[in-house]
C-alpha cells in the first residue's frame, strides 16, 4: 500500500521546518497517522499494521531531536497494537488509529493552555521577560499573564540561523504585548534588565537536562550568573523515555547553508561549517519545569517519565535485553 501524498507532504514539511516547534511537529505527526488510516484501501489486518508501521517510520525519521515526535507516534501506535494483539478487526483498528490521533492533538492543545495557566502564576506585574526561539508553551505562559492584566515587557531573541524569534515577536506584538527583538549575542547585556526567562523544550531527559534550540544553554548560563530565574515550559510528551535507561537525545546537525552562503563554502573548501540545531541545558541552571501537571524541579523529571511512560520503558527494556542476547549469541 502506497503512503498517501498528504502524509509525505507532512513529513517533508517537518523535515525542512515548514512545520516547526515541538508541539506543532507532534500534532502534525499524529495527523499523519490519522490521514494514513483514513486513506487505507486494503482489506488485511496484517497489511494495515505493516502499512501504518511504514508511515510511522517515514514520519519519525524527519527530525531526530524533537522527542515529542516519536512520543506522539508511540501514543497512537501503542493503542493500535494493543487492539491488534487482542484480535481486533480492520475496521476497529482504523477507528482506533483515527481516534487516538485526534485524542493526542486535543491533549496537546489542552496541555499547552494548562501550562499557560500554571506558568502565568510565576510572572509578577511589571516583570521584564526574556524568551528564546518560538515555543507554544512559553508563549502560552507569557500571553496568559498579559491577559490576566499583568504589565509586561518581553525581549525575544532572533534565534539564528532560522530566525524563529521573528515569529515570537510578531505573535506577541499582535497580542498587544510590549516586545523588543534582540540579537542572540546581546543576551548577556540584556540579562541585567530581565526578571524571568521562559523557554520551551524539544526534549527533557530523565536527569532534568533540557534539549532546546541552540543558544538556550548560553542564555541559562547568563541567567544563572545574573541570578535571574530560568523556567522551562514543556508538555510531558516532550520527556524522553529512552534517557531513563541511558539513551542519549541525538542533537540534530542541519545544513551549513542555513549559516553561510554556497559561495562561501566554495571559496573556503577547507573551512568546516557546523550548524547544530539544539544544545543541552544542565538541570542545575534550571529553576523549574512547568508542565500541564504542575511545576516540578528538573530532578523530578524521572518521576514524570515513570508515571507517563511506564509502558514505553518496559518496551525499551525488552528491546535492549533482546539486542544484548543477540550480541552474546
Amino acid at each position: 500500500m502506497k503512503i498517501p501524498e498528504a502524509v509525505i507532504k507532512i513529513a517533508d514539511d517537518i523535515r525542512v521546518m515548514r512545520i516547526r516547534g515541538a508541539s506543532r511537529i507532534a500534532q502534525a505527526a499524529a495527523l499523519g497517522l490519522k490521514i494514513a488510516a483514513e486513506r487505507y484501501g486494503g482489506n488485511s489486518v496484517d497489511d494495515f499494521i505493516n502499512y501504518l508501521t511504514k508511515v510511522k517510520e517515514v514520519l519519525e525519521n524527519t527530525r531526530p531531536t524533537a522527542v515529542s515526535l516519536p512520543n506522539a507516534l508511540s501514543y497512537v501506535m501503542s493503542r493500535v497494537f494493543k487492539r491488534y494483539n487482542s484480535g481486533a478487526k480492520l475496521k476497529e483498528l482504523i477507528e482506533v488509529t483515527i481516534k487516538a490521533a485526534e485524542e493526542f492533538v486535543r491533549y496537546s492543545r489542552t496541555a499547552t493552555k494548562r501550562i499557560g495557566e500554571i506558568g502565568a502564576r510565576r510572572i509578577r506585574d511589571g516583570d521584564i521577560i526574556l524568551t528564546h526561539c518560538n515555543s507554544s508553551a512559553a508563549l502560552s505562559v507569557i500571553i496568559r499573564a498579559f491577559e490576566e492584566g499583568k504589565n509586561l515587557r518581553v525581549y525575544a531573541t532572533e534565534t539564528r540561523p532560522k530566525f524563529q524569534g521573528y515569529i515570537t515577536a510578531k505573535t506577541l506584538y499582535e497580542r498587544g504585548i510590549n516586545v523588543t527583538l534582540i540579537p542572540d549575542s546581546a543576551v548577556r547585556l540584556i540579562m541585567k534588565k530581565v526578571d524571568r526567562v521562559f523557554v520551551g523544550a524539544d526534549a527533557v531527559a530523565a536527569n532534568g537536562a533540557v534539549v532546546n534550540k541552540i543558544g538556550t544553554s548560553l542564555i541559562a548560563l547568563a541567567a544563572h550568573e545574573a541570578r535571574v530565574n530560568f523556567f522551562v515550559a514543556a508538555e510531558t510528551y516532550k520527556f524522553s523515555p529512552t534517557t531513563v535507561i541511558g539513551g542519549l537525545v541525538e542533537i540534530e546537525e542541519r545544513s551549513p547553508l542555513e549559516v553561510v552562503s554556497e559561495e562561501f563554502l566554495k571559496a573556503t573548501r577547507n573551512v568546516i561549517v557546523r550548524n547544530p540545531a539544539f544544545d543541552v541545558t544542565p538541570p542545575e541552571y534550571i529553576d523549574a519545569i512547568i508542565t500541564e501537571r504542575g511545576v516540578i524541579p528538573p530532578q523530578a523529571a524521572i518521576i514524570i517519565l515513570k508515571e507517563e511512560y511506564g509502558w514505553a520503558l518496559k518496551d525499551y527494556m525488552l528491546r535492549v535485553t533482546s539486542e544484548m542476547e543477540e550480541v552474546s549469541l
